[in-house]
Protein backbone atom coordinates (compact mmCIF):
# COMPACT_ATOMS: atom_id res chain seq x y z
CA UNK A 1 0.00 0.00 0.00
CA UNK A 2 1.28 3.52 -1.05
CA UNK A 3 2.24 5.67 2.15
CA UNK A 4 0.01 8.22 2.48
CA UNK A 5 1.83 11.26 2.39
CA UNK A 6 0.56 14.38 5.72
CA UNK A 7 1.24 17.43 6.42
CA UNK A 8 2.26 17.87 9.55
CA UNK A 9 1.34 20.79 11.87
CA UNK A 10 3.06 21.66 15.11
CA UNK A 11 1.98 24.31 17.72
CA UNK A 12 5.17 25.89 17.04
CA UNK A 13 3.63 26.39 13.40
CA UNK A 14 0.77 27.74 15.03
CA UNK A 15 2.91 30.06 17.10
CA UNK A 16 5.05 31.05 14.02
CA UNK A 17 1.93 32.31 11.97
CA UNK A 18 0.43 33.98 14.86
CA UNK A 19 4.13 36.30 15.08
CA UNK A 20 4.25 36.93 11.90
CA UNK A 21 0.50 38.17 11.65
CA UNK A 22 1.06 40.64 14.39
CA UNK A 23 4.29 42.11 12.99
CA UNK A 24 2.31 42.07 9.74
CA UNK A 25 -0.46 44.23 11.54
CA UNK A 26 1.76 46.41 13.62
CA UNK A 27 3.63 47.28 10.56
CA UNK A 28 0.45 48.33 8.90
CA UNK A 29 -0.71 50.52 11.85
CA UNK A 30 2.64 52.26 11.53
CA UNK A 31 2.16 52.87 7.39
CA UNK A 32 -1.29 53.12 7.07
CA UNK A 33 -2.01 56.65 6.25
CA UNK A 34 1.18 57.70 4.73
CA UNK A 35 3.08 57.32 0.88
CA UNK A 36 5.25 54.63 2.64
CA UNK A 37 1.60 51.95 2.36
CA UNK A 38 1.50 51.94 -1.28
CA UNK A 39 5.36 51.27 -1.99
CA UNK A 40 4.39 48.80 1.04
CA UNK A 41 1.93 47.34 -1.33
CA UNK A 42 3.62 47.58 -4.04
CA UNK A 43 6.76 45.98 -2.90
CA UNK A 44 4.61 43.01 -1.91
CA UNK A 45 3.23 42.77 -5.07
CA UNK A 46 6.61 42.20 -6.93
CA UNK A 47 7.10 39.92 -3.91
CA UNK A 48 4.14 37.43 -4.54
CA UNK A 49 5.11 37.92 -8.48
CA UNK A 50 8.12 36.30 -7.81
CA UNK A 51 7.40 33.61 -5.93
CA UNK A 52 4.55 32.37 -8.78
CA UNK A 53 7.42 32.43 -11.53
CA UNK A 54 9.59 31.01 -9.44
CA UNK A 55 7.10 27.65 -8.96
CA UNK A 56 6.23 27.74 -12.36
CA UNK A 57 9.97 27.13 -13.31
CA UNK A 58 10.77 30.34 -15.35
CA UNK A 59 14.13 30.57 -14.69
CA UNK A 60 15.32 33.95 -16.41
CA UNK A 61 12.61 36.03 -14.96
CA UNK A 62 12.84 34.54 -11.62
CA UNK A 63 16.61 34.96 -11.44
CA UNK A 64 15.76 39.00 -12.62
CA UNK A 65 12.76 39.81 -9.95
CA UNK A 66 14.96 37.85 -7.59
CA UNK A 67 18.01 39.64 -8.21
CA UNK A 68 15.87 42.92 -7.75
CA UNK A 69 14.11 41.54 -4.45
CA UNK A 70 18.01 40.99 -3.34
CA UNK A 71 19.06 44.53 -4.02
CA UNK A 72 15.95 45.84 -3.25
CA UNK A 73 16.57 45.32 0.76
CA UNK A 74 18.94 48.22 0.54
CA UNK A 75 16.49 50.20 -0.22
CA UNK A 76 13.46 49.05 1.68
CA UNK A 77 16.17 50.42 4.57
CA UNK A 78 16.18 53.76 2.91
CA UNK A 79 12.81 53.95 1.66
CA UNK A 80 11.40 53.18 5.45
CA UNK A 81 13.83 54.40 7.82
CA UNK A 82 11.16 56.67 9.63
CA UNK A 83 8.89 53.66 9.66
CA UNK A 84 11.41 51.16 11.30
CA UNK A 85 13.04 53.84 14.06
CA UNK A 86 9.07 53.90 14.52
CA UNK A 87 8.37 50.28 14.56
CA UNK A 88 11.87 49.79 16.81
CA UNK A 89 10.16 52.62 19.39
CA UNK A 90 7.02 50.53 19.68
CA UNK A 91 9.29 47.52 20.46
CA UNK A 92 10.82 49.53 23.08
CA UNK A 93 7.77 50.90 24.83
CA UNK A 94 6.79 47.35 25.58
CA UNK A 95 5.73 47.20 29.05
CA UNK A 96 8.23 44.43 29.01
CA UNK A 97 11.24 46.58 28.06
CA UNK A 98 9.40 49.68 29.55
CA UNK A 99 11.06 51.59 32.88
CA UNK A 100 8.15 51.92 33.99
CA UNK A 101 6.57 50.69 37.56
CA UNK A 102 5.84 47.77 35.33
CA UNK A 103 8.70 47.05 33.56
CA UNK A 104 10.82 44.15 33.90
CA UNK A 105 13.83 43.96 32.37
CA UNK A 106 14.74 47.91 32.37
CA UNK A 107 14.07 47.95 36.14
CA UNK A 108 17.61 46.33 36.30
CA UNK A 109 18.89 49.49 34.29
CA UNK A 110 17.58 51.78 36.52
CA UNK A 111 20.55 52.72 38.32
CA UNK A 112 21.72 55.10 35.40
CA UNK A 113 18.90 57.09 35.49
CA UNK A 114 19.01 57.69 39.43
CA UNK A 115 20.14 61.17 39.49
CA UNK A 116 17.28 62.33 37.43
CA UNK A 117 15.25 64.48 38.73
CA UNK A 118 11.63 64.35 38.69
CA UNK A 119 9.13 66.69 36.97
CA UNK A 120 8.01 69.53 38.34
CA UNK A 121 4.31 69.03 37.35
CA UNK A 122 2.99 72.17 38.88
CA UNK A 123 5.12 74.08 37.56
CA UNK A 124 4.15 72.74 33.58
CA UNK A 125 0.48 73.06 34.80
CA UNK A 126 0.63 76.68 35.81
CA UNK A 127 2.92 77.31 33.07
CA UNK A 128 0.04 75.58 30.54
CA UNK A 129 -2.94 77.45 32.10
CA UNK A 130 -1.66 80.88 31.91
CA UNK A 131 -1.07 80.27 28.30
CA UNK A 132 -4.56 78.62 27.82
CA UNK A 133 -6.22 82.08 29.69
CA UNK A 134 -4.07 84.26 27.19
CA UNK A 135 -4.37 82.28 24.35
CA UNK A 136 -0.61 82.34 24.01
CA UNK A 137 0.45 79.73 21.42
CA UNK A 138 3.03 76.80 22.48
CA UNK A 139 4.70 73.11 22.04
CA UNK A 140 5.97 72.04 25.35
CA UNK A 141 8.45 68.84 24.85
CA UNK A 142 8.50 66.78 28.29
CA UNK A 143 11.46 64.44 27.19
CA UNK A 144 11.04 61.99 29.78
CA UNK A 145 13.59 59.30 28.60
CA UNK A 146 16.70 61.78 27.12
CA UNK A 147 16.07 61.14 23.88
CA UNK A 148 15.51 64.33 22.05
CA UNK A 149 19.78 65.54 22.64
CA UNK A 150 19.37 65.97 18.60
CA UNK A 151 16.82 68.15 18.43
CA UNK A 152 17.64 69.94 21.15
CA UNK A 153 20.77 71.27 19.51
CA UNK A 154 18.65 72.29 17.08
CA UNK A 155 17.08 75.50 18.88
CA UNK A 156 19.25 77.72 21.58
CA UNK A 157 20.17 76.20 24.40
CA UNK A 158 18.92 77.47 27.37
CA UNK A 159 19.62 75.20 30.48
CA UNK A 160 17.42 76.81 32.67
CA UNK A 161 15.59 75.86 36.00
CA UNK A 162 11.72 74.80 35.05
CA UNK A 163 9.44 77.77 36.15
CA UNK A 164 6.49 78.60 34.65
CA UNK A 165 7.24 81.90 34.87
CA UNK A 166 10.25 80.96 31.89
CA UNK A 167 8.28 79.15 30.00
CA UNK A 168 5.64 81.99 29.66
CA UNK A 169 8.24 84.04 28.81
CA UNK A 170 10.12 81.83 26.08
CA UNK A 171 5.96 81.78 24.38
CA UNK A 172 5.78 85.38 24.72
CA UNK A 173 4.00 86.30 21.26
CA UNK A 174 7.19 89.30 20.88
CA UNK A 175 9.80 86.79 22.13
CA UNK A 176 12.93 85.36 19.60
CA UNK A 177 12.10 82.09 21.19
CA UNK A 178 8.57 81.89 20.73
CA UNK A 179 8.70 79.85 17.42
CA UNK A 180 9.06 76.04 17.62
CA UNK A 181 9.37 73.59 20.38
CA UNK A 182 10.03 73.79 24.14
CA UNK A 183 12.05 70.92 25.32
CA UNK A 184 11.84 70.10 29.19
CA UNK A 185 14.37 67.43 30.36
CA UNK A 186 15.73 66.38 34.07
CA UNK A 187 13.60 69.38 35.20
CA UNK A 188 15.39 71.70 33.09
CA UNK A 189 14.03 73.42 30.00
CA UNK A 190 17.02 72.68 28.35
CA UNK A 191 16.37 74.26 25.33
CA UNK A 192 13.64 76.73 23.00
CA UNK A 193 13.33 77.67 19.46
CA UNK A 194 13.64 73.67 18.63
CA UNK A 195 12.94 72.13 15.04
CA UNK A 196 10.87 69.62 15.41
CA UNK A 197 9.71 66.54 13.11
CA UNK A 198 6.06 67.56 11.62
CA UNK A 199 3.99 64.04 11.73
CA UNK A 200 3.23 62.61 7.76
CA UNK A 201 0.34 60.74 8.40
CA UNK A 202 -2.40 61.53 5.87
CA UNK A 203 -5.17 60.97 8.18
CA UNK A 204 -4.07 63.48 10.65
CA UNK A 205 -7.24 65.99 11.74
CA UNK A 206 -7.26 68.98 8.97
CA UNK A 207 -7.72 71.53 11.70
CA UNK A 208 -4.95 70.82 13.67
CA UNK A 209 -1.90 73.21 12.84
CA UNK A 210 1.76 73.11 12.50
CA UNK A 211 2.03 72.68 16.09
CA UNK A 212 -0.13 69.45 16.59
CA UNK A 213 1.59 68.25 13.86
CA UNK A 214 5.19 68.95 15.28
CA UNK A 215 3.67 67.57 18.38
CA UNK A 216 2.39 64.07 17.17
CA UNK A 217 5.55 64.20 15.23
CA UNK A 218 8.04 63.83 18.15
CA UNK A 219 5.93 61.68 19.79
CA UNK A 220 5.87 59.14 17.11
CA UNK A 221 9.69 58.88 16.73
CA UNK A 222 10.19 59.22 20.58
CA UNK A 223 9.18 58.27 23.98
CA UNK A 224 8.18 61.86 24.46
CA UNK A 225 4.86 63.80 25.35
CA UNK A 226 3.88 66.94 24.48
CA UNK A 227 1.96 69.89 25.19
CA UNK A 228 0.11 71.98 22.74
CA UNK A 229 -1.63 75.51 23.36
CA UNK A 230 -3.60 76.78 20.44
CA UNK A 231 -2.92 80.36 19.80
CA UNK A 232 -6.38 80.65 18.39
CA UNK A 233 -8.62 79.02 20.87
CA UNK A 234 -6.35 78.72 24.06
CA UNK A 235 -7.23 74.94 24.13
CA UNK A 236 -4.97 72.68 25.35
CA UNK A 237 -4.48 69.38 23.76
CA UNK A 238 -1.82 66.10 24.94
CA UNK A 239 0.21 64.33 22.65
CA UNK A 240 1.75 60.67 23.05
CA UNK A 241 2.82 58.31 20.88
CA UNK A 242 1.35 59.85 17.79
CA UNK A 243 -1.94 60.34 19.02
CA UNK A 244 -3.70 63.80 20.56
CA UNK A 245 -5.86 64.47 23.11
CA UNK A 246 -7.54 67.35 22.02
CA UNK A 247 -9.21 69.86 24.35
CA UNK A 248 -8.48 68.60 27.68
CA UNK A 249 -9.15 70.44 31.22
CA UNK A 250 -6.18 71.45 33.23
CA UNK A 251 -7.48 68.75 35.40
CA UNK A 252 -7.48 66.04 33.02
CA UNK A 253 -3.90 67.65 32.01
CA UNK A 254 -3.02 67.10 35.74
CA UNK A 255 -3.78 63.46 36.29
CA UNK A 256 -2.44 61.96 33.31
CA UNK A 257 1.30 63.75 33.57
CA UNK A 258 1.29 62.62 37.44
CA UNK A 259 0.00 59.06 36.22
CA UNK A 260 2.98 59.05 33.48
CA UNK A 261 5.56 60.53 36.04
CA UNK A 262 4.98 57.32 38.91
Amino acid sequence: MANLLFITFRWLDLVDILLVAIIMFQLYKLVKGTVAIRIFLGILAIYLFWKIVEALQMELLSEILGQFIGVGVLALIIVFQQEIRRFLLLIGNNQFFSSGRKGKLMGLLRSANENKEKLNVAEVIHASQNLSRSKTGALIILDLFSELKYYSSSGEKLNAQLSSAILESIFFKNSPLHDGGAIIENNRITAARCILPVSENHEFPAHFGLRHRAAAGITETSRSMAIIISEETGKISLAKEGRISYNISIEELTDTLNKELK
